[in-house]
Order: structure tokens, then sequence, then C-alpha cells
């Protein structure tokens, strides 16, 4: 909520009822101070700056209100022929445009005490910012020649971050060639490198980085640097780029998140899992420690196990990430995934489970099974290799009562070979697997690769999937 603002509430609409006459009187004689300019006073500005001698091209007019829909439809359409007409050589270029956005609030009326009205919210652009943002190049073209101030920004954001927002690589270039500042702070503190958050938005980033935006420079409300965004949004491209031209690798923002955590911890469905790991193997192979907590203690193994990302998790693992670290919170990353698995059971949360349990995880308490059994029961190869990691198993009716009967009748075949096991032993195999599994606790997944064994009784070993238990 911006400052001299409130909520809504009906005894505020009943003061402003009964103010009702002394508002309407009040915004009449604002509207009349208000400068405002329609196509047809540009035209007739730039009509008479031709015949006026004492203009001088260094005079910069202040930006003016501009409502004039005409105006408005042209640049929001990219028309260039109605452009060209509406800003001829010398009429005024530097206008603010008011679109109206759908959000009511409560504002004070200027200086007028104890006035408040309804309003809509306003964002404040330009015209070039609307054909910066729109790809419109070659109105952007003409705006640009009529003498635009390319880094005006009363909506707290300049052209640039707008077209970069907008993956637009030839308004960018364009801006840019004509001066604009590659290092400006929007209103959100964060430069044009920082909001390339899109696959598309490379080549705005290369330009960037050619007219001279800073690799390493931090955002002002989280000390972000543009590595931290490119990892957080699964960018592989952006995040090879900027590691060329010297981003710093294992930079901390404000939560203590370098750009390994920044990669684990986004949130990630399943077509963006590759990318993540893409990024991740990027920033590995570049020197990142897989070690760095933040400020709650995490890692980014927990936050891998958290967002389900297999192939994350065992390339942390495979350069020796800590498998056991406890957060603040007491979670290790076992209990990040088990927490997880019934949201989800697309992303393979098994692989997860079985990659922790073969380089030395702690396993859950035997008394907490049957909780576990109740949220990963949608999961069948979560809790077959989960038991597989113990020598023997006590199932008792809280079992039975655990798997719902949907999932009982969808997953039948393996709960039925779960819960033969009530009244007998696991086999013989299973218990050497668990004797040998014990002796190598921790280096399982080192030592088992090595061994002289058949393909079959490795994978066993390693707790492979077969689907039921025996």
């Amino acid at each position: 909520m911006s400052q001299g603002s409130f909520v809504f509430t009906s005894t505020a609409l009943r003061s402003l009822q009964q103010d009702q006459d002394l508002l309407d009187r009040h915004r009449r004689l604002r509207q009349l101070a208000t400068p405002v300019v329609t196509g047809y006073l540009l035209r007739k500005e730039a009509r008479e700056k031709k015949t006026d001698s004492r203009f001088t091209p260094a005079e910069t007019p202040c930006p003016r209100i501009c409502h004039d829909l005409v105006v408005q439809n042209a640049l929001y359409t990219g028309d260039l022929e109605a452009v060209n007409h509406l800003f001829p050589k010398g009429s005024p270029v530097n206008l603010v445009i008011q679109p109206q956005g759908g959000t009511l609030r409560w504002e004070a009326e200027g200086n007028v005490r104890g006035l408040w009205s309804l309003t809509y919210e306003q964002e404040l652009t330009t015209p070039l910012h609307i054909t910066a943002g729109r790809g419109f190049t070659e109105c952007l073209r003409h705006l640009l020649l009529r003498g635009a101030s390319v880094d005006l920004a009363p909506g707290g954001t300049t052209a640039l971050h707008e077209a970069c927002e907008e993956c637009q690589p030839e308004c960018v270039k364009l801006l840019l060639s004509h001066g604009a500042n590659a290092n400006a702070v929007n209103e959100d503190g964060l430069m044009p490198l920082h909001v390339c958050t899109e696959l598309d938005s490379l080549e705005c980033a290369k330009l960037l980085i050619q007219y001279g935006a800073s690799i390493n420079g931090r955002s002002t409300d989280e000390n972000d640097v543009p590595l931290h965004v490119a990892a957080r949004h699964g960018l592989p491209g952006h995040v090879d780029l900027y590691l060329r031209y010297g981003g710093i690798v294992d930079r901390q923002n404000d939560e203590g998140h370098t750009p390994l955590n920044a990669a684990c911890a986004h949130p990630q469905d399943l077509p963006a899992l590759e990318r993540y790991h893409h990024v991740c193997q990027l920033l590995v192979a570049a020197g990142a420690d897989v070690h760095t907590i933040d400020e709650d203690k995490q890692t980014p193994l927990h936050f891998a196990c958290k967002n389900v990302n297999p192939d994350v998790v065992n390339l942390l693992l495979q350069n020796n990430a800590c498998v056991n670290t406890m957060s603040y919170s007491g979670d290790a990353p076992m209990h990040n995934i088990l927490k997880v698995v019934a949201y989800k059971t697309e992303q393979h949360p098994e692989r997860v489970v079985q990659a922790l349990l073969n380089y030395g995880s702690i396993r859950v308490w035997p008394g907490a099974l049957p909780k576990v059994l109740k949220h990963c029961c949608t999961s069948p190869r979560t809790i077959e290799v989960l038991l597989n990691s113990y020598d023997r198993i006590k199932i008792t009716d809280t079992w039975l009562e655990a798997v719902p009967a949907e999932v009982f009748k969808k997953h039948q075949e393996f709960y039925d070979s779960l819960f033969a096991l009530t009244n007998c032993p696991r086999s013989l195999q299973h218990l050497a697997r668990c004797r040998i599994r014990t002796f190598l606790e921790g280096r399982v997944h080192k030592v088992v690769p090595k061994l002289g064994l058949p393909t079959f009784l490795k994978n066993y070993l390693l707790l492979e999937f077969r689907d039921y238990l025996h």
C-alpha cells in the first residue's frame, strides 16, 4: 500500500459521500490546471516552433500528460503512418500517458487536508515505453529521432527495462545505440540485466553486456546479481554467458543464496527439470560450492530434494554434497523429499529417495513408517525403496488403514506383496542385501559399482525397483 492510502471501508465511503460536492469542485479545478496534450496540439506546437525564432534545440520541455485516445491507439497498435503524422518534427515527444488499471484505492486529494477520493491506480508510461515493449522498432526509431528522452522513467522504469522484460532485442539495440543507460535502476532496484528472465531474452542480455552492463551489478532489495536471476529462472544460456563474462559464481544475496542455491530453490515443474539440471551443471563446473547454506541452514541439496529434481540431486551428491546436513528446522534432505512425494509423483521422487539412501542418508524411524506410508502411498516405488533399506518391518493394522481403497486398487499388486509380509519374514536374499549395505554404510555408491558382480546383483544392492516386495 502506497503512502497516503488506506483500505476501503464502508465508513470511509459514507464520509466521501458527505463531501461529494467539494470533491467534484476540486477535481474540476485540478483538471483545468493540468497540461493535457492531444494529437492536434502536438502538430500545432510543431508548426509554431518552426516559426518561433526564440526556440532552440537545447530546450527540453517538461513531460506533459496525454489523454488523447487517437495518440494512444497509434502507439499501442504500432501504426507507423499515424505516429509519423502525430509526431512531426518539432512536436513534443516526452509525453506521459496514464492507462487506467483495474484496482481501486483511496487516495489523498493533493494538499487538501481531510479530503480523500476513490480512484483507479494508474501506471505512468511514455510513447517510448509503449513502442519499445511491443517491439514496434520503426515507431521507436521515429520517436528517438524526434528527440525522445531515452532514459525517461515517469513510472519508475525505463524503456530499456521494458524492452528487456518483453524480450525485444531490436528495440534494446536501438535504445542502447541512442545512449540508453545499460545500468539504469528502476523503482524496484533492478538493472536491465535483472529483468532478463525469459529464455528469449538472451539476445537482450548479450546486447546489454556489449554496451557496458555490469555483470555483477546488485539489485537494491535482494542484493541479487544477474547470475542469481538467470539461475533462479532456469536459463542455461544466460548462466553460460554471465560466467564467461566474469559472473561471480558463489556470491551470496541477502538470503544467503548463491546462484546454485537459487537454482535449486526455485519451484520447478516437470518440463523445467532438464533446464535447471543444465544450469546446475554449468555452475558446479564453474566451481560453485555445493555446501553453501542460506540463513535457514538449507543447502542446495535440501532445495533439490524439496523440488524433486532427481538429476540435480545426483549431481550434487556426486560432487560430495553432505546427505545428512540438518536445517534450522531439524530437517535433513530425506525429510524434504518425503514431505512432497504426494504432490510430485510424476517427477520420480523414488529416484531421489534411492540416491539419498545409497549415499548414506539417515532413515525414517520405524515407528513413523505408517505415517510415511499414508502420505507417500500414491508412489509405490518410493515406499518400496524406503522399506528395502530395513532388514525387517512390523506391519500392523495401522499400515492397512494408511492406504486408501482407491490407491490400493490402483497399485494392488504392489500392496498385496507388502501386506503379505504381515506374518512372513523378509527373504534371505533381502537380508543378505541389508547386511552388505550396513557394512558399506555411506560407501554403497562407491564400492558396489566396483564389485565384480553381475549387473542384476549390483542393481539389487543399489535398491533398484522391482515393483513388489519379497
